[in-house]
């Protein structure tokens, strides 16, 4: 058994009870997990695959207030997102930074951007463009939500002359720009891991969780627990069960002796591009817009490549989550509409990835127009006296503000009074991470003793100030090495990761604790040079250690359908 499913799976067949169960380890669980650790409630967690493996590691990357649903009226949401934007500015600098949104505003095309104003659309339902004008009053809206936040700097507009001379690379038929603030989320998954320990250190023996841990039933008012590493079961009781699985929340609840009908997600892709000319083209900002079918586009700069998506495509949770060859025409074909002068082709594409939304059914509501708001469904468990706790919907941006929600929920039904508020609490590696150049180089010196100032320094951005622990990790490791394959990553540091972060499988490494196979540097040399840097810590032999980079090049190129194991040779 791995060290991981010790601390997991083995703390809760040890003691099989908890206050709270929280059933799905995506960013609203571990958020949910970290707020109760710190009211000291006695909560556990359990998420079937890896930590933050399913809806929450296929996002945008940012945390926005989403101007977009000012189109349905969710002033609601617009405003509870932009104050938790601004918040997740100062609690999670590391991850969390300003960026810059240019909105590309043409006369002939149809719909780009009409999302923002559809509300204060005339004259029935047909489409119709949304001219300079209206776009103007739904950044002044949007612009207003962060009165009193002053997070980020207010929107401008410019004509064709200015536009293009900041964007040269624009197609010249291009009428105004319109840019805007919104946050990029450098890293969601290792925020999300910063989420999951913050819970852990407040809760002590008192906050458990396990990765590859199963909710599979429920026997006489009992949770069943599987190991999937395992295979070990044991049943659990707990007073509330959060539901907190995402786009799989009906199938949870169908294991508990539940049939719920609450979601109805919706798939969306992304591909990863190698592309200097479209970097630079980019002008360091995300451009953003709404395509005549009403998909919002994004071509957004991040790590030295840039992030083209998203699609929003109905999905039956049976099917594979893949991105498709369409979907990958459709983004080089919308890239082309914008930056005409910039060829791009699949060769450029250094990674895929595709997810479910957690979104409420919708019946026959178009997808881009399902709320993205959530809510809370309360149900007793079948056979016993918990209460399911069921959340639907959900987002990255108001992961702390949900995550209340179930909280307070949770707090009433055990009778206990919040002690604290999360709001404005430091998150990981945004705790007394140096704002200004100075703070930053003073930082990195004081931590520069026995590892060179550079490295330290690539380890702050990498790691936010929790990067003292993986710095002193590799001062202590007589083996540390750089990687030949995976440039900029050592074995050292790599081996922390996966002693300390509750590393089972290789892909857990190169997908979520590291941004190795998002840039593209998940070859199959440098997966096998990973391996064998921390077979020693997770006890694999060399049969295991084949094994694992076998099943890390498949899970790195799930969402490709044109990869095969034969291609990778």
């Amino acid at each position: 058994m791995t060290a991981g499913s010790q601390r997991g799976f083995g703390a809760l067949a040890e003691r099989p009870y908890a206050d709270v169960l929280i059933v799905g380890g995506g960013i609203n669980g571990l958020a949910a997990f970290r707020d109760l650790a710190m009211q000291g409630v006695d909560v556990a967690l359990v998420e079937k695959d890896d930590f933050v493996s399913g809806a929450s590691a296929a996002s945008s990357h940012m945390i926005h207030g989403g101007i977009r649903y000012l189109e349905n009226g969710e002033f609601r949401l617009v405003h509870e997102a932009v104050t938790e934007r601004n918040s997740l500015l100062k609690t999670a600098p590391h991850f969390v930074r300003p960026l810059q949104t240019t909105i590309p505003i043409f006369s002939t095309f149809s719909g780009v951007l009409s999302a923002p104003l559809r509300f204060l659309r005339h004259g029935g339902g047909t489409h119709r463009e949304r001219g300079a004008a209206l776009i103007k009053i739904g950044l002044v809206i949007y612009d207003s939500f962060s009165r009193g936040g002053g997070a980020v700097p207010r929107h401008t507009f410019h004509g064709r002359k200015r536009s293009l001379a900041q964007l040269p690379q624009l197609n010249p038929d291009v009428k105004y720009t319109a840019t805007y603030w919104d946050a990029s989320l450098h890293d969601p998954e290792r925020l999300a891991i910063d989420v999951l320990s913050d819970g852990r250190v407040a809760g002590g023996d008192r906050a458990r969780a396990a990765n590859y841990t199963a909710a599979v039933g429920a026997e006489e008012g009992r949770i069943v627990l599987r190991d999937a590493l395992t295979g070990a079961e044991t049943r659990f009781s707990a007073s509330v069960v959060i539901n907190a699985s995402g786009p799989w929340t009906d199938l949870t609840n169908l294991a508990l002796g539940d049939p719920t009908h609450y979601m109805g997600g919706t798939k969306g892709s992304h591909i990863v591009l190698d592309h200097p000319e479209l970097l630079a083209a980019t002008g360091g900002r995300e451009l953003f817009f709404e395509n005549e079918d009403g998909r919002i586009v994004l071509i957004y700069p991040l790590k030295g490549r840039v992030l083209v998506g998203t699609t929003d495509l109905e999905h039956h949770m049976g099917d594979p989550v893949v991105c498709t060859e369409d979907e990958v025409d459709y983004f080089i074909d919308l890239i082309g509409q914008v930056l005409p002068a910039v060829e791009v082709n699949r060769s450029q594409i250094v990674y895929r990835f595709s997810g479910v939304r957690p979104l409420p059914g919708h019946g026959e509501l178009s997808p881009g127009f399902v709320s993205r708001d959530y809510r809370i469904e309360s149900a007793p468990l079948v056979g016993g006296d918990a209460t399911v706790l069921s959340l639907v919907g959900g987002k990255w941006t108001t992961f702390r503000a949900s995550a209340e929600d179930l909280a307070d929920r949770a707090l009433a039904l055990l009778a206990q009074p919040r002690r604290r508020s999360t709001r404005g609490v430091p998150i990981g590696g945004g705790r007394g991470f140096p704002v200004t150049e100075r703070a930053r180089q003073q930082w990195v010196t004081s931590h520069a003793v026995d590892v060179p100032a550079a490295r330290v320094a690539t380890l702050l951005d990498r790691y936010g100030t929790v990067a003292a622990s993986v710095v002193e990790a590799i001062a202590q490791d007589p083996e540390d090495a750089l990687l030949d394959h995976a440039p900029g990553y050592s074995s050292g540091e790599l081996r922390h990761l996966a002693a300390t972060e509750d590393v089972a499988h290789l892909d857990d490494l190169l997908l979520r604790r590291t941004s190795i196979a998002f840039t593209g540097g998940a070859s199959p040399e440098a997966v096998a040079e990973v391996a064998e840097a921390v077979a020693p810590v997770l006890g694999w032999d060399a049969a295991r250690t084949a094994r694992e980079v076998a099943r890390a090049l498949e899970r790195v190129h799930a969402a490709d359908p044109t990869w095969s194991p034969a291609s990778a040779r």
